[in-house]
């Protein structure tokens, strides 16, 4: 029972702290943490979680997974991975998470398809999610999600997302809703080298939240990233490494009261287009 109740403090700290609409739609990916989660312009393959209309703007085919660590507790650790699958202007995107313990989780399987349309990139997905409580049973929803990225020139994109426009519920038994949150932004890309992103994200009961990344290619090989968000008052910081196959990025998240958290991911790429 000890156990039981302090796990369930520390997922209620971690939402009111982390995330203003809970663990459901925390950014997935190292590179976006980096960034301030400022992700909806991305095109990589954690687009599969972040904004499904990013996907298509991959270059090729790949497989990649990350782990995140919050507050040293087990508890509030998150795994996730994801397969996306190339295929001219389009892609294909498979992604599984868990996030909790025996005691709590939370689990998601989501299939998602993008679509490059001549500035603009469309995606849509459906993800099977799960949330378990010992005690207290299993509750299980479908959500939907909406994405696209555009083009505006060169230098500057558009992204939007919004998910769980469906208004689903934790289970079909519950009266609460899952959370419904509408994100947009633009990126600013003067050269290869540095992209700055501003992104405002709302969920519907909710104040909006606003955040800012930049990324800047210090090396040939080497990124540096920074973010911040008006949420809490966090700060953000990472670095990756990009070869032709491989991308490996960490992040680390500095809270004034709680201190760093911890976020790794990597991704491997089957070929080039």
């Amino acid at each position: 029972m000890k156990k039981l109740f302090f796990t369930y403090f520390s997922l209620v700290l971690f939402n009111n702290i982390f995330a203003q609409s809970g663990n459901e739609t925390l950014p997935k990916g190292a590179r976006s943490t980096g960034m301030g989660d400022a992700h909806v312009t991305l095109g990589d393959v954690w687009s599969v979680f972040n904004n499904i209309g990013g996907l298509s703007r991959i270059e090729s085919s790949q497989v990649t997974f990350s782990y995140d660590h919050r507050l040293n507790l087990e508890e509030l650790t998150t795994l996730a991975a994801a397969i996306a699958f190339k295929k001219d202007n389009s892609a294909f995107g498979l992604g599984v998470s868990n996030f909790g313990s025996d005691y709590f989780s939370q689990s998601q399987l989501g299939l998602g398809f993008s679509n490059q349309l001549g500035i603009a990139s469309l995606g849509i997905k459906v993800t099977y999610f799960q949330t378990s409580i010992e005690g207290f049973g299993t509750g299980r929803a479908a959500i939907i999600e909406f994405g696209g990225v555009a083009e505006l020139s060169p230098e500057l994109f558009f992204g939007a997302h919004i998910y769980n426009p469906n208004r689903a519920r934790y289970g079909k038994n519950s009266p609460d809703h899952l959370p419904t949150v509408v994100k947009a932004g633009l990126s600013y890309r003067a050269s290869d080298r540095v992209m700055l992103n501003i992104e405002a994200e709302k969920d519907i009961l909710l104040e909006p939240l606003v955040k800012i990344g930049l990324e800047y290619n210090m090396l040939e090989k080497v990124w540096a990233r920074t973010g911040l968000n008006t949420f809490a008052q966090s700060l953000f910081f990472g670095i990756g490494f990009k070869t032709r196959k491989i991308q490996i990025d960490y992040a680390m998240t500095q809270h004034p009261q709680l201190g760093f958290t911890h976020h790794f991911s990597f991704n491997y790429s089957f070929h080039e287009k």
